[in-house]
């Protein structure tokens, strides 16, 4: 029996059915494509390049454009045809909530968690939850595309923007973004998928190339979009600022024509990032949209898109296609029969407790030594350290970034001058973990110390019964980080704390792994990621047991920078901060080379090489025990039976991965499904396996060969129970065009 936090979910996702108030009301499937075809019959030629070009209607730059009448501040704009009754597209970003821009609209929104504190939930129903309540939001201030739906797989773990997104494996990845895609166009709003693809630094982010074979992109961050694809059908599919094999993504033959649209199937349209077309030609490639035109070198898809149309016969045809797949995507959504305007009603106070319930579920007790955790009534003096609990929790930065109306409880700036400066600052939600503790502890004597200076932390800790250090790491969209410390001496304030008292707990609020090297000096360690706007009260109610931990990494915690498959961010040592991401000069040339783990991320990537991570990918442990059976496979189904062998109750993440395949030792989850149970009680889970979990892409499909098909379940990747054995037959197969295939 395996004694830590298990579930397994189908790799074909359950429906989550939204409540009448929400529920999608969809058209027939062919509806859409022949309202497309017929309002673009209608278009006039001065009509066709209105849907294919926006702007970004915010006050930054040398020229910032005038807003039109209807549009609102935000991420993007682009005009409708009012006479063909197609409404503007008025886009806000992004995945974890309604952009803040800095406060410019004078109001705030519900920040959810960060990407990977939701991962960490491994919770599809939940997570639908959360993008339907986001999507809500976004629909009451009167947008109608959300830029979500953030599926880049980590493939380095000091990428500034991992914060934002669903952790290392395809499976669960793609599962978690297309139920969050899902609730988002619950609300008849379009949502993304982004950034298409191999995104993974955000060093020179604009002209890095991503190098990989077609097989390994096919079998991992491939993978990732067309699982969220298949389950929540994104209206739109943002492409990236990199290069893929030499072409900009935004203009890449073979990702936007080839894998998306000739071989997916898919009906949707392409947007660009902002700032990512690099000339007219991306039109030919596959692009049906320029986004925030301005900060392009020019307006290729306007004026000069029209003349090319309107002498060659390929950009004439290209338009039409360009119209008709985002008239889809309006009319599928049902942007027009069901309008989003400004000022509709939200509920604040619902909307909270979502964001708190994702936080408390995907907060990660990594260690609990001598049952530290849960804090017990007899814990008279504390001592709170550092992390600026006694003010709020740690936020991600960049276009992504969420706050209330009021602002940010704390923001520090870390200068510039330049028009991005304002991203570039620590933002603290308005939920205080120091205060959230006192509530739940009153008979508690709190003591709280910023940690700027050790000695008087140390001083406190030997005077307290507990030590609580919170120690934090700022992560941001346009920056990486040159390693995985702690920043700001807090590795030395840990250790000293530790030193000086045994009995202390770190809570860790970052957005990816960091190397720990005062672990074994700790009693527990908990991931709280960037929590969100109720963070510190489900930090509260973990550390003194009000909730019962379950989340689980979604990611690996290396043991050393030396386990990566690269020692250092390509690049990042080369060339100086730059949030834009553009070379130094023209002709600067830089490689990623992902051939190097190609589909083997993380995990997977550990098991070929024989490592030992610090934490494993899907570790997680709780405040009871739960045992796992060995797997019981039939075919491409799996069942096995788990039971809370504890004395209370609590949720675990049963896991399966496939170990073996013919004489090849691999491994790869394939499934996975999250439980409550009650003390004593025992649920038996089942799935269907994706096959294309167990195959390899060979050639233009994918092959799974005639052998025998091991497989293991347990509570990470790296505490697995014993394996268990089933023969599948050869096969080749194709993927089906993504309407085909939508999971339910």
């Amino acid at each position: 029996m395996i004694r830590h936090t298990l579930s397994l979910c189908s790799a074909l996702a359950l429906v989550l059915v939204a409540d009448a108030a929400t529920a999608r009301e969809a058209p027939p499937a062919d509806q859409a494509g022949a309202r497309a075809e017929a309002t673009l019959a209608k278009m006039r030629t001065e009509e066709k390049t209105i849907l294919t070009h926006g702007i970004m209607p915010l006050p930054f730059g040398p020229n910032p454009p005038k807003l039109p009448a209807d549009a609102i501040a935000g991420a993007g704009y682009v005009a409708g045809i009012p006479r063909l009754s197609v409404p503007s597209l008025r886009e806000t970003d992004a995945s974890l909530g309604v952009a803040w821009v800095g406060g410019i609209r004078k109001d705030g929104a519900t920040a959810l968690p960060s990407g990977l504190a939701m991962a960490s939930t491994w919770n599809d129903a939940l997570i639908e939850q959360g993008g339907r309540m986001i999507g809500g939001e976004a629909r009451a201030k009167g947008f109608n595309v959300l830029l979500a739906g953030g599926v880049n797989l980590l493939r380095d773990p000091r990428n500034g923007r991992n914060f934002e997104y669903l952790g290392e494996d395809p499976l669960l990845a793609g599962t978690l973004a297309g139920h969050a895609i899902r609730g988002i166009q619950s609300n008849h709003i379009i949502s993304t998928i982004k950034h298409f693809a191999l995104n993974g630094q955000e060093t020179g982010r604009k002209f890095v190339n991503s190098k990989i074979s077609e097989a390994a992109a096919r079998e991992s961050d491939l993978l990732a979009f067309r699982i969220g694809m298949e389950i929540g059908n994104p209206g739109s599919v943002m492409c990236a600022y990199n290069q893929v094999n030499g072409e900009q993504a935004c203009a890449s033959e073979w990702l936007l024509n080839r894998v998306l649209k000739q071989d997916w199937g898919y009906k949707g349209f392409v947007m660009s990032d902002w700032g990512a077309v690099p000339s007219l030609d991306a039109a030919l490639k596959g692009l049906d949209q320029q986004s925030g035109a301005q900060l392009d070198k020019a307006v290729f898809f306007a004026d000069r898109l029209a003349a090319a149309a309107a002498s060659n016969p390929a950009y004439r045809t290209r338009l039409d296609d360009m119209n008709r797949r985002i008239l889809w995507a309006i009319y599928d959504n049902g942007l027009d029969r069901f309008p989003a305007r400004a000022g509709g009603a939200i509920d604040a106070t619902a909307n909270a407790q979502v964001a708190e319930e994702v936080a408390k579920q995907g907060i990660v007790l990594l260690r609990n030594e001598r049952n530290a955790l849960p804090l017990a009534a007899s814990a008279k003096r504390i001592a709170v350290i550092g992390g600026y609990a006694n003010t709020g929790v740690l936020s991600g930065a960049g276009s992504s970034q969420v706050q209330s109306a009021a602002g940010p409880a704390l923001s520090i700036p870390l200068g510039g001058t330049d028009p991005f400066s304002a991203f570039l600052s620590q933002s603290y939600q308005r939920s205080v973990p120091l205060e959230a503790m006192k509530a739940l502890a009153p008979q508690a004597d709190f003591h709280f110390r910023d940690g700027r200076y050790i000695a008087d932390a140390v001083t406190q800790a030997k005077q307290a019964d507990v030590a609580i250090v919170f120690a934090t790491q700022w992560s941001t969209e346009g920056l990486d980080q040159p390693d995985l410390s702690l920043p700001n001496g807090q590795d030395a304030l840990i250790d000293a704390v530790t030193r000086a008292n045994p009995n202390t707990i770190v809570v860790l609020e970052t957005g990816g792994p960091v190397l720990m090297p005062w672990l074994d000096r700790t009693a527990a360690v908990i991931e709280a990621w960037y929590p969100g706007a109720r963070g510190g009260e489900a930090i509260a109610a973990v550390l003194f047991g009000k909730v019962n931990p379950s989340g689980h990494l979604p990611v690996t915690f290396p043991a050393s920078i030396d386990q990566l498959p690269r020692k250092s961010v390509d690049g990042f040592d080369a060339l100086e901060p730059d949030f834009a991401g553009n070379p130094p000069h023209g002709d600067m040339k830089l490689d990623a080379d992902y051939d190097i783990e190609g589909s083997d991320l993380g995990y997977r990537w550990n098991a070929r090489r024989g490592y030992k991570a610090l934490f494993p990918f899907g570790h997680g442990l709780s405040y009871t025990r739960f045992g796992i059976s060995a797997p019981r496979i039939n075919g491409l189904s799996a069942a096995m039976t788990v039971t809370n062998t504890g004395q209370r109750s609590g949720a675990t993440v049963a896991q399966l991965y496939l170990t073996k395949r013919g004489s090849e030792a691999t491994q790869r989850l394939v499934g996975y499904r999250r439980v409550d149970l009650a003390p004593g009680a025992s649920q038996t889970v089942t799935m269907a396996i994706d096959p294309r979990l167990l195959a390899d892409w060979q050639g233009d499909g994918w092959t799974m060969p005639a052998a025998g098909y091991s497989f293991a379940s347990g509570s990470s990747a790296e505490e697995l129970g014993e394996a268990v054995s089933f023969r599948l037959p050869a096969r080749r197969w194709h993927d089906a065009p993504i309407g085909q295939t939508t999971r339910k």
